[in-house]
């Protein structure tokens, strides 16, 4: 297994190469783009609902490429590779086409994409600031929720930021197993998001999301996840027809400069309702997730963070308490914007209707990047 990271590992480094040098030369407004990413970490015992594996393994690792299809159409296309119940999976996460120029802050997009649901899931996880996701994704969208369908976004003309945005899934990775027949559209969000800057040095965004999920859930498979609350499944580990989201974040750089120092606050909230067709009001999934890194010097970061998960697992007609309480720590060492070197503790505890949790674990990632990659999220 050792050897197959190292081979993909080195072809991924070699790929990332070509690709950054097929890169070269063309504007980055006007041309296509190129880049690459190599996540490995090695962990010493798997997370309860986690998504690393124990040992030496690839995380989301992905080679990437985005332009101009014409004066209105822009592409993108993301192939990933990672490793997952000790074996090496590979695939397209996202295959996708967008309008650039549809009036009144407009912008469509078809295809595969991750939902704009939440805070970090638009975000590639090896962006994150930490090794793993909170719970809430971890539990709720099986770490990255990526899925095919449409989206119809809208950005305000205005000083502060705004957007709204509606899209339609199919929405299996949120529901595998159904007791019904949704049709082709399985999941309906809507999203917005505002923000802006109090002043040069603080900086704040809130977010409001809402899914419905039209698939429901089959009790089979939800009592087969109340067993196996320790697997490391792409697909939602809890579900149910309605979720809200909450999120806000802050950050604070002297006179702007996040560089050399920053401070970043973030809080995440959702909860799932109509867990099946015998849920009651009270039968319902909460999870919170509050995080602060700080920069202290600009190839350093530390970072703290605490999830609480509860929820209501479904066994037949009854349900039972599920509850998993998280916290972690790391240290990032960070000697260019393509390299990571992170190391992270994390224990769980209070554990109530998961198999097995780790209690503790240790995490050792290193993150290479080359050519050419979007924009982080706020």
């Amino acid at each position: 297994m050792k050897n197959r990271i190292i081979l993909t590992a080195m072809g991924l480094l070699a790929a990332s190469g070509a690709l950054a040098q097929a890169g070269k030369g063309a504007p980055s407004e006007k041309g296509w783009e190129f880049g690459a990413v190599l996540d490995t970490t090695a962990t010493s015992r798997p997370l309860a609902m986690g998504s690393r594996d124990k040992g030496l393994q690839l995380g989301h690792s992905d080679l990437t490429a985005h332009g101009p299809l014409g004066a209105h159409l822009r592409a993108g296309v993301v192939a990933s590779v990672a490793t997952h119940e000790g074996k090496l999976e590979k695939g397209f996460e996202e295959v996708w086409i967008e309008t650039t120029s549809l009036p009144a802050g407009l912008q469509l997009r078809a295809g595969r994409f991750p939902s704009q649901v939440g805070y970090l899931n638009t975000q590639h996880p090896h962006a994150d600031d930490f090794t793993d996701r909170p719970l809430l994704y971890r539990a709720f969208f099986g770490g990255h929720w990526n899925d095919e369908g449409l989206r119809l976004s809208w950005t305000a003309p205005t000083s502060l930021y705004w957007t709204v945005g509606v899209e339609a899934f199919r929405g299996r990775k949120l529901v595998t197993e159904t007791a019904n027949t949704p049709g082709h559209i399985g999941a309906i969000t809507w999203a917005t998001k505002l923000g802006g800057d109090l002043n040069r040095s603080h900086s704040w965004q809130l977010g409001l999301s809402h899914i419905n999920n039209r698939r429901e859930a089959a009790v089979e498979d939800e009592a087969e996840h109340a067993e196996e609350g320790h697997d490391h499944s792409h697909s939602a580990q809890l579900s149910g027809r309605k979720t809200w989201m909450i999120d806000a974040t802050w950050k604070w750089a002297p006179n702007g400069n996040n560089r050399d120092q920053q401070v970043r606050l973030g809080f995440e909230a959702a909860r799932i309702t109509g867990l099946n067709r015998f849920a009651s009001g009270r039968d319902r999934h909460e999870v919170n997730a509050l995080s602060a890194v700080w920069r202290f010097h600009p190839s350093w970061e530390v970072g703290a963070r605490s999830d609480w998960l509860r929820g209501r697992m479904p066994h037949g007609e009854h349900f039972h308490n599920l509850l998993l309480r998280e916290h972690s720590l790391m240290v990032a060492w960070k000697p260019s914007h393509q390299q990571t070197l992170r190391l992270q503790w994390t224990g769980q505890r209070d554990a109530v209707g998961v198999d097995a949790p780790a209690r503790r674990s240790l995490q050792l990632q290193y993150i290479l990047a080359f050519g050419a990659h979007g924009a982080h999220a706020f």
